[in-house]
């Protein structure tokens, strides 16, 4: 491979370039996980040694499981203004039974 020719000492006002330090391999959280997998590789735990159908199944519980969590909060933690809706709503729906019952005849605003 050819040498630049940005390399020669003769003009000193060019800026050399430097090389980049790769933030993935600086960052702690990185070195940690390495070190991590390396201790586990030595033990003889390593994590392709489960089958890919044991693989998808506990990933897939812990998918669901996620997901009945976040449907336990939104029920658990609904605004005010989701309790005034579901009122009116309520409302509306026992005012047009009353009209059919009036009406004796069918409901105007029955949905398809």
């Amino acid at each position: 491979m050819a040498e630049p020719d940005y390399i020669d000492e003769d003009n000193p006002e060019l800026i050399r370039p430097q090389k980049l330090v790769n933030p993935v391999k600086s960052s702690r959280n990185h070195q940690d996980l390495h070190r991590e997998l390396l201790m586990n590789q030595k033990r003889g735990l390593a994590p392709q040694n489960k089958p890919e159908l044991q693989k998808v199944m506990e990933k897939r519980k812990r998918d669901q499981v996620i997901k009945q969590q976040k449907e336990e909060e939104a029920q658990k933690k609904k605004s005010d203004l989701e309790i005034e809706l579901m009122k009116r709503q309520q409302k509306l729906e026992q005012v047009r039974r009353e009209m059919v019952l009036r009406i004796g005849g069918e409901d105007h605003w029955a949905r398809d």
